[in-house]
């Protein structure tokens, strides 16, 4: 039988069994293979992928592994770069939209929140997330590890955290995203971006109380959802402002 050696680094052997974590390992090859189809066969999505190396050398995701050959898969490096001897990533996104699976519902209105473009539907089938991610060129954020092995997705994260406001963190620090935060811009039901409205234009649809107090309102020009800066507004103001601040600059 004929082996080929792997080992994955930093927060790849989260995805791993414990006895393959931080260790080389032996696995059967039959020399027909890609890299690509023997790293996700071992669970790790290649979305999650950032720099091969076969026996010391730097290799894209078509390469066949052979018999004897020593395989090293690194994650997304945060701080270093190394596009120039990268070769399985694909052309960074022009700009940072999103697509999110049905079970991430409010990290949608958190990053909708940050001013993030975010697609969510409450019901998609992979097929269409994965589609979607690739026809309008979106990172598709899951806690699916099956979803992100999909070839049509080019550009995803594997969300490790559970809970909402650490996702959030999660997704801040990874795609660097502190200085592009423009809070309260877009509608959090339906992603639309928020334009200015006349206020006794809407004084009808206002609460007495609300139209006293507050003098400025956003408006969402799909859904009809009006915004203005109540108690609601500040108390999510602070605790956004509490997760990306947590995050390290």
């Amino acid at each position: 039988m004929q082996f080929a050696f792997f080992r994955f680094y930093a927060e790849l052997n989260d995805l791993l069994p414990v006895h393959r974590r931080f260790r080389a390992f032996a696995q059967p090859c039959d020399g027909q293979s890609t890299v690509k189809d023997m790293i996700e066969s071992l669970g790790v999505p290649h979305t999650e992928v950032d720099l091969i190396l076969v026996n010391g050398e730097s290799v894209d995701f078509s390469r066949r592994v052979q018999h004897g050959d020593r395989v090293s898969v690194y994650p997304v490096f945060e701080s270093i770069d190394i596009s120039p001897v990268a070769r399985v990533r694909p052309e960074p996104l022009r700009q940072t939209r999103f697509i999110l699976d049905t079970h991430l519902g409010r990290l949608a209105a958190y990053l909708r929140a940050l001013g993030f473009d975010t697609h969510y539907r409450s019901h998609s089938p992979d097929e269409e997330l994965a589609r979607i991610s690739r026809d309008e060129h979106r990172i598709l954020l899951t806690r699916d590890v099956g979803l992100l092995k999909r070839s049509a997705v080019t550009h995803g994260h594997l969300m490790r955290e559970t809970r909402p406001r650490l996702q959030l963190c999660e997704v801040v620090e990874r795609f660097d995203l502190r200085r592009s935060v423009a809070l309260f811009t877009r509608c959090l039901c339906c992603n639309t971006p928020l334009c200015s409205i006349d206020k006794e234009s809407i004084a009808a649809r206002l609460p007495e109380r609300t139209h006293k107090l507050y003098a400025e309102f956003l408006t969402c020009q799909s859904c009809g959802r009006i915004y203005w800066q109540g108690s609601h507004y500040e108390r999510m103001q602070r605790m956004i402002a509490t997760v990306v601040d947590s995050v390290i600059p």
